[in-house]
């Protein structure tokens, strides 16, 4: 198992790209803080059933990402678990499209809180408990749309352009302590994120991939689990996209 005694901190648990990367770390030997906004008992039955299956300590840690305070206790209730944190993967995020001058400020700053400045403070605190061990792997969910961008998603867009740029500075900033950073750009992916998309943009999007259709969360799971592993321990600075060729 690439992931054996392993421990990971991944956001966005409770569905799409994120609920498929705890499961597939999960199989592979960790043990998860699975991190999501709230409590369901969907959620519940599923990180108990996972745990039976593999035998991996799955440890749910709730708190909403527009909220600074309720993100450093949830960093502190990590903290205070003692455990060794390899590895933090930062899926979360959420998608508020309108077209440029149908946007509102709030919309913007709620975009940026959710999908980068949020993903940002959890990092600052999970970087100190690496630091410890002088290593660990950091994998950070872009898009395709923030290294291309796209008519009518400025907010998603922006977020996610500022996601990418970052994980190659964090990457030149925590290289000398051990720690790698690297991020995929997923491009259109089959997730609740996307059921929500018009058929224009869905079709704008899938005509300029090579291979026509959605990818699964399950295929970019399988990119951050290479990206996280001591298999890619070479491999830092990169924003890998998985894209179906659209790039």
């Amino acid at each position: 198992m690439l992931l054996e005694n392993k421990t990971a901190v991944i956001t966005g648990c409770m569905q799409g790209i994120g609920q498929a990367v705890m499961d597939l770390f999960a199989r592979e030997g960790a043990d998860i803080f699975a991190c999501c906004q709230c409590e369901t008992e969907e959620f519940k039955e599923h990180i108990a059933a996972l745990s039976a299956e593999t035998g991996r300590e799955i440890i749910p840690v709730y708190f909403d990402l527009r909220d600074d305070d309720a993100i450093r206790e949830g960093a502190h209730t990590i903290q205070k678990a003692k455990k060794k944190i390899d590895m933090l993967i930062n899926v979360a995020g959420i998608a508020d499209d309108a077209y440029f001058q149908m946007m509102s400020m709030e919309s913007l700053k709620n975009t940026f809180q959710v999908d980068f400045f949020s993903q940002m403070l959890l990092t600052q605190y999970m970087v100190k408990l690496m630091m410890r061990n002088k290593k660990g792997s950091i994998v950070n969910v872009s898009s395709m749309i923030g290294l291309d961008g796209n008519a009518g998603q400025l907010a998603y867009s922006a977020a996610k352009a500022a996601m990418a740029t970052a994980t190659k500075t964090l990457s030149a900033e925590l290289a000398e302590k051990g720690i790698r950073v690297n991020a995929v750009a997923p491009g259109v992916i089959d997730t609740a994120m996307t059921s929500v998309l018009s058929e224009e943009i869905l079709n704008r999007q899938l005509a300029n991939a090579d291979i026509k259709r959605k990818g699964t969360p399950a295929e970019v799971a399988e990119v951050i689990l290479f990206l996280a592993s001591d298999r890619a321990s070479y491999v830092t600075g990169q924003v890998v996209r998985v894209d179906a060729g659209i790039g």
